[in-house]
């Protein structure tokens, strides 16, 4: 019966799988969601040879942006999730499974060898006590099966012949692609050198707009000592978060050096400062990040600061930073390309929840740029974007979505944080009816608004009353200016009724 039940829902999976992934907007929890894509219908880049009635009708269907949600509707009480995604869900189907299925037909023989049904197995069960060996599903033999030699394995150099598929197409095909030129010529964000802080915050953080930030990072022995030999030598047998596993940097490294997946791993640890602490006085907060008003909980703060280390290809796809905080990302070693939209725009492809606990998007970032980067050629607001190569410092407003890719092998430290221009945001969104599932970074989500409010009160009182009072003048003046813009014409000079 076991047996029947997993049969059934593996090929209801191959037939109905959904075309969109489920994420969770919190990028630090624990929560796992499979990542799946529709296994019927390949998405061609459009560069490539297509009838062009087809193509005319598919950018029609991009434009309409697929189905969307009633604004009132929450998220599924229950967390109840397509039928499809059963299938690639850790536990579902182990490694003997696995291993029968491979012997019914050459499909199935295809499909169970497929890498991220071994990576799962490998995340999933050897909790980052491995050595990557070439292949998940190498990797996975090598450390359960010790004895078994698989580089001698006849089953190696087994090939099957006249097999399509577009989903394993399509995810070899995001694994192996290069960055096309046109995805890196757009550079549009603003460049600043020597600014003082006044005309940063003046300019850029209270107007919540991006900026690039050149030379402010200079003095750091960071960017003069961290390399692979040096961060190794210096942590020795200690563990940094790498997804839901933790790895030594040793054995990472041996990973991105052989892996081409079309998600690769991503180290991004919280802790790195508290687990070497050389690493932490290696570096300190530019100049125009230092009022961090999240400093007043002390040791109960949420999770602010990250060591991230990555292969070419790597990154994040599209989020919102946590708990509405304004955050900055350093580049230490190699270059990233980054894309933001501000808070009204969403960007296409993505289509977060109404309660903003969830978002659906493509399965990796490869796969974004190939299907939804051309659409923002056309739109009125035009994603802000750049290239942050090594000693530069990009601010990220809080409320903007962005997207972020290594061009290389890199590694950044980023910190989030809360100043006297964001607090008001950040109370607000700690103090939603929902903030038990948006808070992250801490344990105790629910309690977090009250503990940073009665903190900030004491330690600085009367601040809340007066931001808020500023922010009721601000919103004023707004609707003054707003109400004269309707009836002036600027252009012509005269007045104009519009009702």
């Amino acid at each position: 019966m076991k047996g029947s039940l997993k049969m059934t829902s593996l090929l209801s999976h191959i037939r109905n799988s959904s075309k969109k992934t489920k994420i969770n907007t919190n990028r630090h929890s624990n929560r796992k969601r499979s990542k799946l894509r529709n296994h019927n219908a390949i998405s061609i880049p459009k560069d490539l040879p297509f009838p062009q009635q087809q193509q005319d009708d598919d950018e029609k269907e991009n434009a309409e942006e697929g189905f969307k949600l009633k604004s009132s509707a929450p998220s599924h009480t229950h967390g109840v999730q397509p039928l499809g995604n059963l299938y690639l869900n850790p536990g579902f189907l182990d490694s003997s499974d696995l291993g029968v299925l491979s012997t019914v037909s050459k499909s199935f023989y295809v499909f169970t060898n497929h890498e991220p049904l071994w990576r799962n197995l490998v995340l999933e069960n050897l909790n980052g006590g491995f050595q990557f060996n070439g292949s998940w599903k190498s990797t996975y033999v090598a450390a359960s099966y010790p004895s078994f030699d698989i580089s001698s394995s006849a089953l190696k150099s087994f090939k099957v012949r006249d097999f399509y598929s577009d989903y394993l197409f399509q995810s070899w095909l995001c694994a192996n692609l290069e960055m096309k030129p046109e995805w890196l010529e757009r550079d549009n964000i603003v460049r600043k050198r020597g600014i003082s802080v006044e005309e940063f915050v003046l300019n850029f953080e209270e107007p919540n707009k991006p900026v690039l930030l050149e030379g402010s990072i200079d003095n750091w022995d960071a960017l003069r000592n961290w390399d692979r030999d040096y961060l190794m030598q210096l942590s020795g047998d200690v563990k940094f978060a790498v997804g839901p596993v933790e790895m030594k940097l040793g054995d990472y490294f041996r990973y991105s050096d052989q892996v081409r997946e079309e998600r690769p791993l991503y180290l991004f640890d919280p802790k790195f400062a508290e687990k070497v602490r050389k690493l932490g006085s290696e570096y300190e907060v530019p100049v125009y990040f230092r009022e961090d008003l999240f400093g007043v909980l002390g040791s109960e703060r949420p999770d602010y600061r990250w060591i991230i280390i990555g292969p070419a290809g790597s990154g994040s796809s599209f989020h919102v930073d946590p708990n509405s905080t304004s955050a900055w990302n350093a580049v230490i070693k190699g270059s990233k390309k980054w894309i933001l939209f501000p808070p009204d725009v969403i960007p296409p492809g993505v289509h977060p929840s109404p309660d903003g606990s969830e978002v659906a998007s493509p399965v990796s970032i490869m796969e974004w740029f190939m299907n939804f980067y051309s659409a923002t050629k056309n739109w009125k607001k035009k994603p802000v974007e750049c290239v942050c190569k090594a000693g530069e410092v990009i601010f990220v407003p809080n409320g903007w979505w962005h997207l972020v890719i290594n061009l290389e092998e890199s590694i950044a430290i980023t910190q989030n944080y809360v100043s006297r221009r964001n607090l008001l945001n950040v109370l607000d969104f700690l103090n939603r009816p929902n903030a038990s599932t948006l808070v992250s970074g801490t344990r105790d989500r629910v309690n977090l608004y009250d503990k940073f409010k009665n903190a900030i009160e004491a330690s600085f009182p009367g601040e809340i009353v007066e931001l808020t009072r500023k922010e009721a003048e601000k919103k004023i003046q707004q609707k003054k200016l707003s109400f004269w813009d309707s009836v002036t014409d600027s252009n012509a000079g005269a007045f104009k009724f519009s009702f």
